[in-house]
């Protein structure tokens, strides 16, 4: 089924997460044989890790398409960049609970535009 299934503000946010993960998978194979990596490359690995992690979700806590858009933006769009791996899923968890108090018509937008546009995002 792939993309044909998904709402069009998925297909938005997710484009840019395969290729970020497609870019970091081809970079940590690299890594491992490289000793001496540049601060962009680096940049670029941390990313992908922290892509990887905001990711990881509980088992039987499945999240709504509104909160799996607004995750996977975050972490594309460098949100995420200046946390350590290990504080990415409290501070996703936080953003989540902040979006559903506070801008709670983002949801309503996405769930019934079902778009993604500069004037719906999040921050």
């Amino acid at each position: 089924v792939g993309s044909a299934a998904q709402i069009k503000a998925m297909k938005q946010v997710a484009g840019k997460l395969k290729l970020e993960l497609a870019q970091f998978a081809e970079l940590e194979a690299f890594a491992q044989f490289a000793s001496d990596l540049d601060k962009a490359t680096q940049n670029q690995l941390a990313r992908g890790q922290r892509l990887r992690e905001l990711l990881k979700q509980s088992q039987s806590s499945p999240l709504a398409v509104d909160e799996q858009i607004v995750t996977i933006y975050t972490g594309t769009n460098g949100y995420l960049d200046q946390l350590e791996i290990g504080q990415v899923k409290k501070f996703i968890v936080q953003l989540r609970t902040h979006l559903r108090t506070n801008k709670p018509q983002l949801q309503e937008i996405i769930s019934s535009t079902k778009v993604f546009t500069e004037q719906r995002k999040p921050f």
